[in-house]
């Protein structure tokens, strides 16, 4: 039975390898002919409007992923999609992503989301680098950057995370030794989401919440739930014209605006803490991002406060899910996952005296959060409006269009990664040592690359680090998880799995 499984597996990742081969190979082959139109692109079937309809009936459109990754299997690496006013070409190869890259002005123009513009313009708030564009845009970036993304910064906040991750361990280890079996079978979500708020509440903000003890703090748990309907309700209202959805979907947006008010008085209380005290005195250590940037005063309160905001609302979730089905993954392929330990265990002893070096000495683990983000792209494509005209596979796309790089369709490409439904750290490692590069953009691209960047990756890493040293992980399921799309790829479901304390 289960050869005839695996054998049923192998043949059907081989048809879906040929017939994505046959609608992408050629396609995606340099051409010799002139240049065709934009319009000549394919275009997605169906009424724009429509599209509006039905996903205003159903409240989002949880299967948007596999909706356009059908249609690339249909109409090739290149197509054109309207849903409502909004007109867009969708591309999922690396070497559009290459072209892409190379038209990039300073100022790369990203479309805000309007959802979260529209709360910041009623409330009459500031926008941060997430919804900023053009020169304030970058005035704010290249402040940022340098106590955010920079690899001095994240040496800062290593030691930090490390503590939360090793405490995280700690605590787990408690609960299974408890256990007459010597195990722990659970739901682990809620345990990853409080581990992924104290870690970035720490390394922003300098505080410690007590999430991994007994008695979570009321208001940490009400920010959990303010960021999950936030995020619920950006997906509801994304696709709809401002103007429409107004009337159409009122309670959404009554939701959406106390969900973003919560999360606003929750960094506003951290902020303002930390002003008070730093007015007061200079600190002796490091003590967060948040602290650095308001101690080098090279930007207003309220510009502080409006990026601190976006790193809040983009620490959590898209931090949490990672890790979880790097952890479903790690417990269906025991292999990988002893790989993967055998590096950790070796490494401990210098990462235990120095956090900073697990940046260093993990490169399998750091491949394995790859593949994982490879088939579980938090956010399923990349946005630019290109700012001069380009030609992405042989179509000539004018200047001023909305180019979305489909995250979820290029890491299941089987033309870029060989059997992309097997789960494979190593191939990251292989690509590396040939000279070829596999894209990695699960953080985007260029200039405007996710700023949380290094915060998210030092969170993961580290806290799969310890609890690779510190148990087995095992689970009965081995079908793949439904992921479904909520303005970022979540699993519908998640099975679940046991911890066995290594002795």
């Amino acid at each position: 039975m289960a050869f005839r499984a695996k054998a049923r597996g192998w043949l059907a990742g081989r048809w879906l390898s040929l017939s994505w081969a046959r609608a992408l190979g050629t396609r995606a082959a340099p051409a010799a002919k002139a240049v065709l139109p934009f319009e000549a692109i394919p275009q997605c079937p169906g009424n724009k409007w429509m599209r509006v309809l039905q996903i205003w009936k159903e409240r989002g459109s949880e299967n948007f992923h596999l909706e356009m990754h059908r249609t690339f299997q249909e109409l090739g690496p290149i197509f054109r999609y309207d849903v409502g006013g909004t007109h867009m070409v969708y591309v999922m190869l690396p070497e559009d992503v290459e072209r892409l890259q190379r038209v990039e002005s300073p100022q790369p123009w990203r479309p805000p989301l309007d959802p979260w513009l529209a709360y910041r313009q009623h409330r009459g708030h500031r926008c941060g680098v997430f919804l900023l564009n053009g020169p304030e845009w970058r005035s704010n970036r290249l402040k940022l950057n340098p106590d955010v993304l920079s690899p001095q910064a994240m040496q800062k906040y290593i030691p930090m995370v490390d503590g939360v991750a090793r405490e995280f361990s700690r605590a787990l280890k408690s609960r299974v030794l408890q256990n007459a079996r010597g195990s722990l079978t659970l739901d682990i979500q809620t345990s990853i989401f409080y581990y992924t708020i104290e870690a970035s509440n720490l390394a922003l903000f300098g505080e410690r919440l007590g999430l991994l003890g007994h008695s979570p703090s009321p208001a940490s748990l009400n920010f959990i739930r303010a960021l999950e309907a936030m995020l619920k309700s950006t997906a509801q209202l994304m696709f709809m014209p401002r103007g429409l959805s107004r009337w159409t979907s009122t309670k959404v947006w009554k939701e959406h605006f106390e969900s973003w008010d919560y999360i606003f008085q929750y960094a506003n209380n951290a902020i303002q803490k930390i002003y008070q005290e730093l007015a007061l005195g200079r600190p002796q250590h490091y003590s967060g991002i948040v602290g650095e940037l308001l101690m080098h005063a090279d930007m207003t309160l309220e510009s502080v406060r409006a990026n601190s905001i976006d790193l809040t609302a983009g620490s959590v979730d898209t931090t949490a899910y990672p890790l979880l089905m790097t952890l479903f993954e790690l417990a269906r392929n025991p292999d990988v996952q002893q790989a993967l330990r055998q590096e950790s265990l070796v490494a401990e002893a210098r990462i235990a005296e120095n956090p900073q070096r697990a940046t260093t000495e993990l490169p399998l683990l750091q491949a394995a959060l790859k593949e994982t983000l490879r088939l579980y792209p938090v956010g399923i494509s990349v946005d630019r409006q290109v700012g001069s005209d380009v030609v992405l596979q042989n179509y000539r796309i004018p200047a001023g269009t909305l180019v979305k790089v489909q995250l979820y369709s290029l890491g299941r490409n089987p033309c870029v990664f060989p059997r992309p439904e097997r789960y494979h750290p190593q191939r990251w490692l292989d690509s590396r040592s040939s000279g070829t590069r596999s894209p990695n953009l699960a953080f985007g691209f260029g200039l405007r690359q996710c700023l949380g960047r290094r915060l998210a990756e030092t969170e993961m890493l580290l806290l799969l680090h310890h609890v690779l040293n510190n148990f087995l992980v095992e689970t009965l399921t081995h079908e793949d998880v439904k992921m479904i799309y909520q303005f970022i790829l979540i699993p519908s479901t998640l099975p679940l799995l046991t911890f066995r304390a290594i002795s």
